[in-house]
């Protein structure tokens, strides 16, 4: 079912995405774009870069966090459709920077809310994670109870229960998605905090080796975009879907240790690895599909060195990327040394 046929008016539907300029979110717009949608990007170019959007979207530079910037966006273009990937999903560093945390990845949602509500919006799309399941439960099934065990996926859950009270309140409707560790064409490699894929292409542009946490068996089923974006943005024309959550992601677990020696490969240098002190997280995350495939149709998933070759061959086109350091750590107590390096002498 397309969204045109949902519709039913004539007109194009119209569609904000928050995060639009971001990795994920952009992708979203050109699938958008290609469904016929007309498109507005909301950004704040923390994270993402104006590169990003498709020209064919209009890119409105703020934050979600700006409740009269974001009512004036809504009022101007009347939105069928929300997609909410506006978040700063750095999962790790997510102990460490519980204010900005929450600020951005609740409140901030709760002003998107807000005006879906006030302006009758058909459905939000919002892109949650699988770190609201927590640790001891692969694979992650969407019946599990969520146990989220950091603040960042604290924050997603606590924005998916808002979404039932909105939909019990007002009548919005909502897709929920549990993406993971996605990666390929326009992720931020010189985000130091996330995205280990990005981090360990863009060390070995540098010739630096693959930095990994602990002893690298850690496993995640690392996600190629193309996997991720197309259903994310269709599944608002799915009536059906309206109310579900859907984990959405590839099937097949890799460890750490072997994800670096794969992006090496990938990128046909290999720099070595190097081990750092452990921390804190989930020893492994994986979850199951099936959900998803009865939604919206079962489809053959990237491979891992396919996804990575794809990613590399734009990596070495677009070079390497100088990270931001975060400048307001809230507590730097048992964060990771290497982390700790990077704050400047004004955190506390």
């Amino acid at each position: 079912m397309t969204h045109r046929q949902v519709d039913g008016s004539g007109r194009p539907p119209v569609s904000l995405v928050t995060g639009g300029a971001g990795f994920i979110g952009s992708h979203v717009v050109d699938e958008l774009l290609k469904d016929g949608h007309k498109v507005v990007a909301l950004d704040d170019l923390s994270g993402g870069f104006r590169e990003n959007v498709n020209e064919g979207a209009e890119l409105v530079a703020g934050s979600v966090t700006d409740p009269q910037l974001v009512e004036s966006v809504f009022e101007r273009h009347k939105f069928d459709y929300v997609f909410h990937l506006a978040a700063y999903a750095a999962e790790g560093l997510s102990h460490f920077i519980r204010c900005f945390n929450y600020t951005n990845n609740v409140v901030g949602s709760m002003t998107v809310v807000n005006e879906a509500v006030r302006h009758e919006c058909r459905c939000l799309v919002f892109t949650s994670s699988i770190a609201v399941y927590g640790a001891g439960q692969t694979p992650m099934t969407e019946e599990l109870a969520p146990k989220p065990e950091d603040p960042y996926g604290i924050a997603k859950y606590a924005v998916e229960l808002d979404l039932q009270a909105a939909h019990r309140m007002f009548g919005l409707n909502s897709i929920v998605f549990r993406p993971h560790n996605v990666y390929g064409e326009r992720q931020n490699i010189g985000d130091r905090y996330r995205n280990v894929v990005g981090i360990f292409m863009n060390n070995i542009l540098q010739n630096r080796p693959c930095t990994v946490f602990g002893d690298g068996t850690q496993t995640r089923a690392f996600t190629h975009i193309s996997d991720v974006a197309p259903i994310i943005a269709k599944s608002a024309g799915c009536p059906g879907a309206y109310g579900q959550t859907f984990n959405i992601g590839a099937d097949t677990p890799y460890s750490v240790n072997d994800l670096a020696r794969a992006v090496q490969e990938a990128m046909g240098k290999d720099t070595g690895i190097v081990h750092l002190p452990g921390r804190d997280e989930v020893l492994h995350a994986f979850s199951d599909h099936s959900k998803c495939a009865r939604f919206f149709g079962s489809r053959e998933k990237t491979a891992l060195d396919n996804g990575l070759k794809r990613m590399a061959a734009w990596v070495h086109a677009a070079g390497a990327r100088e990270g931001k350091v975060f400048q307001n750590v809230e507590i730097l107590r048992n964060m990771p040394p290497s982390w700790r390096e990077l704050c400047s002498k004004g955190n506390r």
